[in-house]
């Protein structure tokens, strides 16, 4: 009985949302993109949702056929390896990133101040968060050679102060929530001059902790940015080593035991997930109709915003906390709960790659052409440029969500073989926390269904 308890718990959670959804009425769904336009899917949106969450149960059955330790760790440790050295392009990279921080900042300050006409608004949410982040979990983490602050820093002296351990990656944490608060409260993708402001205090800032911790230090603790790219640089199949480059499958990685080493780390791969996610949450109509009322009772919008931002985070992060005590339970192991939650904590990420991909690849195909224009006459831009995508596209916005969650179970399954001797118990270990991951791929979905609207 005592087993059984966590499985119903596990259960209800997910049934409990399936009802939510299913006597929402019977609306259309709806793929958007960031720019507002909106698909629609002759299919009722409980029934799109509820299909989702069956597609990631399902892929948990049939995983949990796939018993053979060998033939997992044969899959995870498949490997293929080449020489090609990429030192002389490490050299461009560190130059390429110093100028293209100089140019962005040049140009916002005092380039054109239409946002679609200005190099620094196109270069940074465009090139960099949409283009660039991509192809870090799909070629591997090139950020710290790109990474204009860690090459000056690398220049400057430093007083190698000790940093305080009891705050660990905590710092980078509350980083990472207040630059997407900041991006979603402030008019940054429409106002080239206030983005180089922030760029500048963000520039100040780090070099300061670089002259006060060290370069190693502040980028491998503190920095939320370069923290976000080593996380997602681990899903992608390709690895410079320092004999060449290693490549392995997608999201092989995710299984190293060093990866996330505390649940402060944990706390940072949470919140990636869930900043993606915000971001979404932020621009549907279902938000507009919640901030609206609080806004007429007086509330600032902006204590609105960080509220849900806190408070969602929270419900993430003592989400997976619950599921990582159940499965304790449902394991009947020795193993505590925050050895569980840390062992874990990378298969989530697979499903922040999936969410990251639907919500930007088609900001970025849209766009691309008014990037290239822009880059081609940054003083002079010619006329803006968008790419009409086909109404399919919205459908593989949708097929890049599951895809995340399909490889997330997949890694959960793999870690699962690793840590627990017993295969019951690799498979019972399981339960509560692919709960979990239907409840986020279901959440997800809603989001990329929605027509997309602009904050208030």
């Amino acid at each position: 009985m005592h087993r059984r308890t966590p499985i119903r718990v596990s259960t209800r959670l997910v049934a409990v949302l399936w009802f939510l959804i299913a006597v929402s009425g019977h609306a259309l769904a709806h793929g958007a993109s960031l720019q507002g336009d909106s698909k629609s899917l002759a299919v009722p949106l409980w029934l799109f949702i509820l299909t989702g969450g069956g597609v990631v149960s399902a892929s948990f059955l049939l995983a949990s056929f796939i018993t053979d330790r060998s033939f997992i760790r044969t899959i995870h440790q498949w490997q293929r390896f080449t020489s090609r050295s990429a030192d002389g392009a490490v050299f461009v990279t560190k130059v390429v990133g110093v100028f293209a921080l100089l140019a962005i900042v040049a140009a916002g300050w005092f380039g054109p101040q239409t946002a679609r006409e200005n190099l620094a608004i196109l270069a940074v949410w465009v090139g960099w968060w949409a283009a660039y982040t991509i192809s870090v979990y799909v070629v591997g983490n090139t950020w710290p050679a790109f990474n204009p602050w860690r090459t000056v820093g690398e220049l400057l002296p430093s007083r190698e102060a000790n940093y305080p351990e009891r705050l660990g990656a905590w710092p980078s944490v509350v980083g990472l929530l207040a630059l997407v608060w900041l991006e979603v409260i402030s008019p940054l993708a429409d106002k080239p001059e206030m983005l180089a402001d922030v760029i500048a205090v963000y520039t100040v800032v780090t070099l300061a902790g670089i002259l006060l911790y060290g370069t190693e230090r502040w980028f491998g603790t503190v920095d939320p940015i370069a923290r976000v790219f080593r996380y997602y640089g681990r899903v992608a199949p390709l690895r410079r080593t320092d004999s060449g480059f290693e490549f392995q499958l997608p999201g092989a990685r995710l299984t190293e035991t060093k990866l996330v080493t505390g649940f402060d780390e944990v706390g940072f791969v949470v919140a990636i997930l869930w900043v993606t996610t915000y971001d979404g949450f932020v621009s549907t109509p279902l938000w507009s109709d919640v901030v609206r009322p609080v806004a007429d009772a007086g509330v600032p919008l902006n204590v609105a915003y960080l509220a849900a931002l806190l408070g969602g985070y929270g419900l993430f992060l003592g989400a997976y906390r619950v599921a990582t005590r159940l499965s304790r339970d449902t394991a009947d192991t020795y193993l505590t709960p925050s050895a569980i939650a840390r062992r874990f904590a990378p298969s989530l990420l697979p499903i922040a790659v999936g969410y990251h991909l639907a919500h930007y690849v088609s900001y970025f195909l849209s766009l691309s052409p008014t990037l290239l224009g822009v880059l081609s006459s940054p003083l002079d831009p010619p006329q803006a440029v968008y790419i009409v995508l086909p109404a399919w596209f919205g459908g593989l916005n949708m097929a890049f969500v599951l895809l995340g969650h399909l490889l997330a179970v997949w890694v959960a399954h793999a870690t699962a073989y690793d840590v627990f001797p017993n295969r019951m118990q690799a498979i019972r270990s399981q339960y509560p926390l692919v709960a979990v991951m239907i409840l986020y791929t279901m959440t997800s979905l809603w989001i990329v269904s929605q027509p997309t609207l602009t904050p208030p």
